[in-house]
């Protein structure tokens, strides 16, 4: 009954424009959560990556940095 005489009406309102913002924030605004997005690697880091984990040796570390380098 107290909707109509206009004590809630307006409060109504606000409620539904602050829903509608807080779903807006959530699913449109892209936000920097850790671990939510990949961060796309460069080759270098990559090949660091091998180098750090012993999957390469230094001399092809070495030779394929420098290719990398030169593509530049």
């Amino acid at each position: 009954m107290h909707f109509y005489d206009g004590h809630f009406g307006g409060m109504h309102l606000i409620w539904w424009i602050i829903w509608i913002i807080l779903l807006v924030w959530v699913f449109f605004i892209p936000a920097d959560i850790p671990f939510q997005k990949t961060k796309k690697e460069s080759p270098l880091d990559i090949l660091e990556k091998r180098f750090a984990k012993g999957e390469i040796s230094k001399e092809e570390f070495e030779e394929s940095k420098k290719i990398l380098s030169s593509e530049k």
